[in-house]
């Protein structure tokens, strides 16, 4: 059983919070946990997007998101080593 399963996009709503993992655009090797905002999507009406760096991004189950920082440490840690804190 894998203890980091995600919450499907359809269940997020305008306003949630959730933490992703946010590759440095200049250095791959280095990455990060980032709080984001679930917001209206202001190109697509109807739809939500992630928030980020003043950027919108279309919300999709393509994103792997956490709605608790727990979650995110937890996976960052396994994934990337005990680095980050």
């Amino acid at each position: 059983m894998d203890i980091y399963q995600q919450a499907p996009s359809s269940s997020l709503q305008e306003g949630d919070v959730v933490y992703l993992f946010y590759r440095n655009p200049h250095t791959q090797n280095v990455a990060s946990i980032q709080q984001a905002s679930i917001m209206a999507n202001p190109y697509e009406q109807g739809q939500l997007s992630i928030f980020l760096y003043d950027t919108y991004y279309p919300l999709s189950d393509e994103f792997v998101f956490f709605t608790s920082l727990e979650e995110a440490e937890a996976l960052y840690n396994e994934y990337f080593g005990p680095t980050y804190g």
